[in-house]
């Protein structure tokens, strides 16, 4: 099969805005995480740790990051509450605890229990490496974890050892495994495309399609530890459909709301858990989608991060520690969010990347 084309806009204006559901004149007033753009925050991403099992190199330096002191991280009950303000106060309707990896808290059973008590229903889901999953899936099931993505840019063991400084893809593919076998769901795996990976990628779809997951190619975002990112060096989603078409026969579907990061494509021929076989595409720098985000990062110190490339942080862990009220924290989160800023702006001459790297903000 040919090349095929990306066939959405690349630029969109806010979901919201259109709709008429928020006034921007508005501004914090509303209940919601609105900004002046009129998107609405309600995807809350939690970074848990900066702490990592692999050294992936589009994330990590090779030694690690530096470690955040115990004291500063927040606890399992100031999640917990993070998590209730933001489902009753600012109308979050789903959460996703990331890392570094979230697997290294021991105690992360016990956030997602407290965080499940507080979410009132609002679907948990986990991002991880998978790296110790399989002892641990079914007490973070038995907790209320709903849903799970596992990381896995190569099925090639020798290469996954050079892309993550670590030769760890048996413990992977236990945890996906394990996942499985828990009823975790349809289980979507990430994939980070790398101009080393892209021959392998019709290999890997092939194995996910074989093990009933779901598959999602990110293209790499400049937010690596070694500021190594290039454009010159980045595979586009044209560049990965042009190399899966070869093999596979697909077909556009889009993507299932305006906010999702995903641009889904039917895979003529196979079904995963009784429904058509789909692989997705996140071209966050070819074609941003920028102007329907609809997410919240609080880090795992609880400072509010409204972009992914924005520096500026709101603290809420100070709020927490000093008595607060929901209410008084809420609106210093609605405040963070209202100031965020239009898009990542990798286009424009004076585009500067984000002094912090993606394994210290949280996926």
């Amino acid at each position: 099969m040919g090349a095929l084309t990306l066939g959405m806009p690349s630029v969109r204006r806010s979901a919201a805005a259109e709709d008429g559901v928020i006034d921007v004149a508005d501004r914090p007033g509303t209940p919601l995480l609105v900004d002046r753009f009129g998107r609405v925050a309600r995807d809350l991403r939690v970074s848990l740790t900066e702490k990592c099992s692999l050294r992936c190199v589009y994330c990590m330096p090779e030694e690690g990051l530096p470690a955040i002191p115990r004291d500063r991280l927040l606890t399992a009950a100031e999640v917990a509450r993070l998590v209730g303000i933001g489902v009753r106060e600012l109308g979050v309707r789903d959460i996703r605890f990331t890392g570094g990896e979230p697997l290294l808290r021991a105690d992360l059973a016990e956030i997602i229990e407290r965080s499940a008590r507080e979410a009132d229903g609002v679907p948990l889901s986990l991002t991880t490496n998978g790296i110790g999953l399989d002892k641990r899936v079914r007490a973070l099931r038995d907790a209320g974890l709903t849903r799970i993505n596992i990381s896995l840019d190569t099925i090639d063991r020798e290469h996954f050892a050079r892309l993550t400084r670590r030769d760890r893809l048996p413990a992977v593919l236990a945890g996906i495994r394990a996942a499985h076998e828990a009823g975790l769901t349809p289980l979507k795996i990430n994939a980070v495309l790398l101009r080393d990976t892209l021959a392998g990628a019709g290999d890997l779809l092939a194995w996910a399609l074989s093990t009933g997951s779901r598959l999602r190619f990110i293209e790499q975002m400049p937010l690596d530890a070694d500021g190594a990112w290039t454009r010159e060096d980045l595979v586009s989603a044209a560049e990965l459909l042009d190399v899966l078409g070869r093999r596979f026969e697909l077909s556009p579907v889009g993507r299932h709301e305006a906010s999702a990061p995903a641009e889904e494509w039917a895979v003529r021929g196979y079904e995963v858990d009784g429904a058509p076989a789909t692989v997705g595409i996140i071209a966050s720098v070819t074609r941003p989608f920028c102007a329907d985000c609809d997410r919240t990062r609080v880090t795992a110190e609880g400072a509010v991060r409204s972009c992914l490339f924005g520096d500026e942080e709101t603290d809420l862990r100070a709020l927490l520690r000093d008595g607060a009220d929901d209410e008084a924290i809420a609106d210093r989160w609605r405040s963070a969010m209202w100031v965020k800023q239009a898009g990542h702006g990798m286009d424009r001459a004076d585009f500067v990347r984000p002094v912090t790297s993606m394994g210290a903000i949280g996926g």
